[in-house]
């Protein structure tokens, strides 16, 4: 089995978003699940697919079901 890793750069390139802006997700608990690993950060391939399946939304109005459970 492979499990596909994405470093912060790639994540960030993938998104088209600023680096800075997974790390301070990563600080604040926010944005996809990530590994630590030796000092250096990974995103599995299949939590950045399902944090992209859970943003999505069919109008400008809609509200997560995570957010709706708050």
């Amino acid at each position: 089995m492979s499990v596909r890793h994405l470093h912060q750069a790639d994540l960030a390139r993938r998104w088209n978003i600023s680096p800075r802006t997974l790390e301070r997700w990563r600080w604040l608990g926010q944005g996809p699940r990530f590994l630590k690993i030796g000092g250096r950060v990974a995103y599995r391939l299949e939590d950045i697919e399902a944090y992209e399946a859970a943003q999505l939304r069919t109008s400008s109005s809609a509200v997560s079901d995570a957010r709706n459970a708050a």
